[in-house]
């Protein structure tokens, strides 16, 4: 004997349908429904095509792939200036129809008309007021040094530019390509038409992104998929959706946040795209910090675009902490009014250094009876004293000027300043204001100086002139402490300046500072 399965077994009778419970979900709530067979298909409104409302058609080329967007004029308008002005009476190149969406003919296919009328419930029955809409595609240019660009296109040189797309990628026009009248004919009359559009729009249901390569396709290259993810990036983010960029690699990540940035540098959207921006690379905290300390010149840049405070604040520093290193590449790289704001920082440091080192050569002992110490009061203690301004004035003095270059009085501006660099001199500040006092003029540099004059050298001798010479660095300590704050975020891991951090990091930068505040 075979037995059954219990549960195959049991009947149950079903009461009237008022009375037998109902699934809790409704139809519309039905996730993940497969389109695959004979079923109707109603296309979605969202991101990136939104089929009932888009009126703005954008076509992003690069190599073998295509991708599509259908999207709103009053989004892009908001998110960016180009789109603003291009779609301006006096620039616009939009073309006016009464016919309804495009996406009203590709619900018409469904089996006995029930897409149809699903359509007309969410775009309205027989709407036909006027509509304008717009088409951009991308244009490469013509040279290798040209930037792409999307180009406003109107309706015959949209139709005739798709032409080709359509032939290499088997897709048409989101608006179904040609002239209004064109539109609703197919709508009525051509089955094979509409098919070719459920078929995209199915794709776009699928993938969320409409690309199409043929079989065949060549691999993209490293820039085209570069291309592809800054304009899909740039069109997520006016869209309130997170852009898709690197979270665990922080030198790609880089690369792909300024890629983005000078994307929306082009189309005037910074405002938009650099929070953004902004958000994903603060994630990366104590990472950060150390990529912005090894490339501050770069990350000057990425945080100027992208509006980061944080991130700017931090590059300033290092930048204003090093100068005048990598001047050429920060006055080639950035606007006039960054140069400003670091010049200005710069010019504080050097006052604030300048009025420190004008005190620490002031300094001086003072004999038993409070007496200052010169050669006649106290000639070991006078010794002291000579031999800590002598070892500060070696290590403050202005390098060698370079007769080769001009100086910046001369009318170079790129010509090293009459101070000695900053980077240098921070070492040395670094040295008064270290916690111990053994780091400069030690014990084997007191007595080799002491044997100078033999007359004096003795063991009592050197220890008293040691003592002495570290009541000076005491006081230099305390005067340079100003000079060791620190602004960076660098800082907060460990609670001092990294080791391999020489150079001065106390400049402050405060809200007036910021360049957009200045611009604005």
């Amino acid at each position: 004997m075979v037995s059954q399965p219990e549960h195959s077994t049991s009947l149950t009778l079903r009461g009237p349908s008022s009375v037998v419970s109902r699934p809790s979900y409704s139809r519309t709530k039905r996730y993940n429904r497969s389109h695959a067979g004979g079923g109707s298909y109603i296309p979605q409104n969202e991101f990136p095509v939104f089929s009932y409302s888009g009126d703005v058609e954008i076509i992003v080329k690069a190599g073998g792939q295509v991708n599509r967007y259908l999207l709103h004029r009053h989004t892009l308008t908001r998110c960016s200036g180009f789109f603003e002005v291009s779609t301006s009476q006096e620039w616009s190149k939009a073309v006016t129809t009464t016919a309804p969406p495009a996406s009203t003919d590709l619900a018409r296919v469904g089996e006995h008309g029930s897409g149809a009328a699903e359509s007309r419930a969410a775009t309205g029955p027989d709407d036909t007021r006027p509509r304008k809409r717009w088409r951009y595609e991308l244009d490469p240019g013509t040279g290798d040094e040209d930037i792409p660009m999307l180009v406003q296109k109107d309706e015959e040189s949209s139709s005739d530019a798709a032409a080709p797309v359509a032939a290499t990628s088997g897709a048409v026009s989101l608006f179904g390509g040609g002239s209004a009248n064109t539109s609703v004919a197919r709508s009525k009359g051509a089955p094979h038409a509409t098919h070719a559009n459920h078929s995209f729009f199915r794709s776009v249901a699928n993938l969320g992104l409409g690309s199409n390569s043929g079989p065949a396709a060549a691999p993209l290259k490293e820039e085209e998929i570069a291309l592809l993810r800054d304009y899909d990036n740039l069109f997520r983010i006016f869209y309130n959706y997170p852009p898709i960029l690197d979270g665990v690699n922080i030198a790609d990540a880089y690369v792909q946040c300024k890629s983005l940035l000078t994307l929306a540098d082009q189309y005037d959207a910074l405002a938009v795209v650099g929070p953004r921006v902004d958000h994903h690379l603060l994630q990366f905290q104590s990472r950060l910090w150390k990529q912005i300390a090894k490339y501050p010149i770069s990350y000057l840049r990425l945080g100027y675009l992208a509006r980061s405070k944080v991130i700017f604040q931090e590059a300033l520093i290092h930048v204003v902490g090093q100068w005048p290193v990598g001047e050429r590449s920060l006055r080639s790289a950035l606007p006039e009014s960054v140069m400003d704001i670091i010049l200005d920082k710069v010019d504080e440091l050097e006052d604030n250094v300048s009025r420190i080192e004008g005190r620490l050569f002031r300094l001086n002992l003072s004999t038993a009876r409070g007496e200052r110490v010169s050669p006649a009061t106290s000639y070991l203690d006078w010794l002291a004293v000579s031999l800590f301004r002598q070892w500060l004035a070696d290590n403050t003095s202005p390098p060698a000027p370079d007769r080769r270059i001009p100086s910046s009085r001369e009318g170079n501006p790129l010509a090293p300043a009459a101070l000695p660099q900053l980077a240098s001199l921070g070492r040395t500040y670094r040295t008064l204001g270290g916690s111990s006092v053994g780091t400069y003029l030690g014990h084997d540099e007191c007595k080799k100086f002491l044997k100078l004059t033999p007359e004096l050298y003795s063991r009592e001798n050197l220890r008293r002139f040691e003592k002495r010479l570290d009541e000076l660095k005491g006081m230099a300590r305390d005067l340079v402490r100003p000079l060791m704050g620190s602004g960076l975020e660098l800082d907060l891991g460990g609670g001092r300046v990294n080791d391999g951090i020489g150079y001065l990091t106390c400049t402050t930068v405060g809200d007036r500072d910021l360049p957009w505040s200045v611009d604005e």
